[in-house]
């Protein structure tokens, strides 16, 4: 006996993708009533010699249950919710980045709307069972009640029409028809304002499920008819944890590091990091190690990069560029040597912020990030992750990435050499000008040494210290130090805090040309530079506060405060 296709449905006989096929014995003798090719015998598949047809990672373990959705729990939660108090929606929208489960979560909704138990009684429920014939045939996407649609592909208003006429007729077999529209946003304007009616008012046997990564782009007239859920990118830690389970059940031996550097790479998608995880088993053949996924997704090397970065910081430019020559010849790209340079000075900002550790890090990393955060500040921490930032946007656009990443490379070093703000503003502020004074001195005979202009006061001994690039040494006598003699080649103070100065008469000398005195004392002094600074501007700002028309605005408004207050305008508040 034949069993025809729903009379009540032909226009969906005439398109692939939408419709309904016609069921026969496969020793029936009558030729296919849609004309699809369906009398032909099936070709055999070839098969590996060993069985079934390989499958791909992210296809073979997709989540058949929302149990097995990973990083998506608030959504699973609002659906599970629903569904128990009977509050479904008529059309969902969901959206997010690749590879989060958009589509796998339409089919498995499909699944839990429509499923029968194992018994055949069941309702709609969260929990699936997966073996009654309605979640079997969503599964092998062979239910003809659950219609899915490329939007990519059928972007007109004729596509939608057919969904029109379509969805007025009950369903076959299921408790709710159900469409699934991936990548939506790719309908055209037409096409959208055709379905909208449809979509607002929908019979009550049809669920709409729409899936887009460009929910930007999906009109607001849809939006407002839809119940949206945004789905996140999946953590590192979940991500890697997940790439260890389908390791385990695919036998094969996977560094958890290499877990930690597949799950960073999907950038929170589950299907890239599976195939990455699955390229990554080919090219390990057996096992797959940290080393071998690096060479296979054209990472640096993790300790090169930290030796690079230790010469940047050192001054050393010709050994730097020495290093970065090496990681091009082995076939990493410049730009993916500054991407590393700069999640190197990341890693110094959060051992120095008390970050939480990252698990793809070695502890030897760990140890020359602690290393690097206590020795530098956060000034420069920043200035080096500015600079090193400018340079990977020139590498992304120079026509010679390895020359543009070697300028880079050159001008953070250069940079480092340089005071910052803050020195400049000390020197300037000392009225220091060692350097106009040396040009305008006559020169020494050609047979005696030439001694450079020792600074006049402490302030701008340590000013000429920051420039010279001794600035932990320049911060320690600025902060700490209390001056009680200071004259050209001989310096008393008292320290606050202890102060490493054993490097000090050797640092002067080499700055000066000459030898120095240095010596401490337990006690005396005058205030320390910054103790002065802070003394400075709290007079500034009483004198703002004295100021009659402050002093009247503030017993206008009693509990006001002066939030803040120009030093260069007090004199006319």
């Amino acid at each position: 006996m034949r069993i025809q296709a729903p009379r009540t449905a032909p226009a969906l006989a005439r398109r692939e993708g939408l419709f309904y096929v016609a069921a026969m014995p496969s020793d029936s003798p009558e030729p296919d009533s849609f004309g699809l090719g369906l009398d032909e015998p099936p070709q055999p598949q070839r098969t590996p010699a060993g069985g079934q047809p390989y499958r791909v990672l992210a296809r073979k373990y997709r989540p058949q249950s929302f149990a097995e959705l990973i990083g998506q729990d608030a959504m699973v939660q609002t659906l599970g919710n629903a569904i128990r108090r009977g509050r479904l929606a008529h059309a969902f929208l969901l959206t997010g980045v690749r590879g989060v489960g958009k589509t796998s979560t339409a089919r498995l909704i499909a699944k839990a709307l429509n499923c029968i138990g194992p018994d055949g009684h069941g309702g709609p429920t969260i929990d699936p069972c997966g073996v009654c014939e309605p979640c079997r045939a969503i599964a092998e996407g062979r239910h003809i009640d659950v219609v899915e649609m490329d939007a990519a592909s059928h972007t007109g208003v004729d596509d939608v029409r057919e969904i029109i006429e379509a969805v007025r007729y009950a369903a076959v077999s299921a408790r709710y028809k159900v469409y699934i529209v991936d990548e939506v946003h790719m309908l055209s304007k037409n096409a959208f304002n055709a379905l909208l009616k449809t979509l607002e008012e929908p019979p009550a046997h049809v669920k709409f499920l729409f899936a887009t990564t460009e929910v930007n782009k999906v009109p607001v007239t849809v939006l407002s008819r839809c119940q949206r859920f945004d789905l996140r990118r999946i953590p590192a830690e979940t991500l890697a944890a997940h790439f260890a389970e389908v390791a385990r059940k695919e036998e094969v031996e996977v560094e958890p590091e290499a877990l930690a550097l597949i799950a960073r790479a999907a950038e929170g998608s589950a299907r890239d990091g599976l195939s990455i995880l699955d390229q990554a088993i080919a090219h390990g053949a057996g096992g797959v190690t940290a080393d071998q996924v690096r060479t296979m997704l054209g990472l640096s090397d993790r300790g090169a990069i930290r030796r690079l970065l230790g010469l940047l910081l050192e001054g050393e430019a010709r050994d730097a560029l020495v290093g970065l020559r090496d990681q091009y010849d082995l076939g990493v790209e410049p730009s993916a040597v500054l991407r590393g340079l700069l999640e190197s000075v990341h890693g110094i900002t959060r051992a120095k912020v008390g970050g939480v550790q990252d698990p793809a890090q070695s502890a030897e990393e760990r140890d020359d990030y602690a290393d690097w955060a206590s020795g530098l500040s956060y000034a420069a921490i920043h200035r080096l992750w500015q600079l090193l930032l400018k340079g990977l946007a020139e590498v992304h656009a120079a026509p010679m990435p390895l020359e543009a990443a070697e300028m880079a490379l050159l001008r953070v070093i250069h940079a480092s050499e340089l005071p910052d703000p803050a020195t400049l503003m000390a020197k300037l502020a000392s009225g220091e000008g060692v350097a106009a004074r040396a040009a305008a001195a006559p020169s020494a005979p050609a047979d005696q040494p030439t001694l450079m202009q020792a600074p006049a006061t402490f302030r701008a001994l340590v000013a000429r210290l920051a420039e010279e690039g001794r600035q932990h040494l320049a911060h320690q006598l600025h902060d700490y130090a209390r001056v009680i003699a200071y004259a050209p080649g001989e310096l008393v103070f008292a320290a606050k805090r202890p102060i490493d100065a054993r490097e000090l008469p050797a640092a002067l000398k080499e700055m000066t040309g000459r030898a120095w005195k240095v010596e401490t004392r337990d006690a005396g002094g005058e205030a320390t530079l910054h103790e002065q600074e802070l003394a400075a501007e709290e007079a500034v700002r009483q004198s703002v506060l004295d100021a009659p028309v402050v002093r009247a605005a503030l017993e206008a408004f009693p509990g006001a405060e002066l939030a803040r207050y120009s030093a260069g305008e007090r004199g006319s508040a």
